[in-house]
């Protein structure tokens, strides 16, 4: 294998979890010249891919690096501390990124676990959704305690993302990430509460947004999701309502674990778990206006 100064280079990538983030962000990996193995728990799934990316993508064998996209920590751990294939490929050595949104606690038990097997765990939770994930702009939060495995990783997330963001160590990007899906579901909350109210006073949808986004209640959801997603009723971001859910309790969780005082984090985990009830949990995250122009008996008109 290459060497860069005294730290072998990571070449061949093993990536587990395909979805609508995972898959395209193996593409980019392969693309930018690594040796990408692929699983995923959907075999069909799995089958494409590895049949886009070559003969060899289906072979999970001794990676340098293992990348976990999952829906949850637990998928993490289950992974890579006892899948047959995926967690017995792990020897000395090799670098495990979790690049799911994970509990920051069980991350850094994880590591503890990992540690005594010889492999270095990192963090490194994305954001910028589908579309970022296809460009390869995502950014990316990382936290961990090893400088140089993560040295070792830099090119590996280079490929990924356009903004890496170095958090502190072990579980602080996945507590960053937590924090950033927990301001981010408020924010869609509250820009979607100005446009209901705005629609029941009399205002164009259209025209609260545009005062939002020339205003200081500027925000990515103003800016990227709510004409596209809600005003043109397309509800297509690719972001399951469950993970959001998901997402926001980890924000919880870790308020509890720091022992705060956060009654918005608390709040907001009401109203998207009252969205959840009502839109189901495969819903795009965005149909949970329709939950919230029920409760006022508004509906936004469409924006051709």
């Amino acid at each position: 294998m290459a060497q860069t100064g005294r730290m072998t280079a990571i070449r061949r990538i093993g990536f587990v979890g395909l979805g609508n983030m995972g898959a395209p962000m193996a593409r980019n990996l392969a693309r930018a010249g690594f040796d990408v193995r692929v699983r995923d728990a959907d075999p069909r799934r799995q089958a494409l891919l590895a049949s886009e990316l070559g003969p060899d993508a289906a072979a999970f064998e001794a990676p340098d690096a293992v990348i976990t996209m999952l829906p949850a920590g637990d998928d993490v751990r289950a992974v890579l501390l006892d899948d047959e294939e995926a967690g017995a490929a792990l020897r000395p050595g090799t670098v495990a990124i979790d690049m799911s949104s994970s509990a920051p606690v069980g991350t850094r038990e994880l590591g503890a676990a990992l540690a005594g097997r010889g492999v270095t765990l990192i963090d490194a939770p994305v954001s910028g959704g589908v579309a970022k994930a296809t460009t390869g702009t995502l950014a990316i939060l990382v936290g961990g305690d090893d400088n140089e495995a993560i040295e070792r990783a830099r090119p590996v997330l280079d490929a990924l993302g356009e903004r890496i963001l170095r958090t502190g160590g072990l579980g602080a990007g996945h507590a960053a990430k937590a924090l950033n899906n927990f301001v981010a579901a408020a924010s869609f909350a509250a820009t979607s509460e100005a446009l209901i109210v705005g629609a029941r006073f009399g205002l164009r949808p259209e025209d609260v947004l545009a005062a939002l986004n020339a205003s200081t209640g500027a925000s990515f959801n103003t800016q990227f999701t709510m004409e596209p997603h809600v005003l043109r009723r397309r509800f297509g971001v690719g972001f399951a309502m469950r993970l959001m859910v998901k997402d926001i309790a980890l924000a919880r969780d870790l308020v509890d674990a720091t022992d705060s005082v956060a009654p918005m984090c608390r709040l907001t985990e009401q109203l998207w778990a009252d969205a959840l009830a009502a839109e189901g949990p495969d819903a795009d995250f965005t149909t949970a206006i329709r939950h919230w122009e029920e409760e006022n008996a508004t509906q936004l008109p469409l924006l051709e």
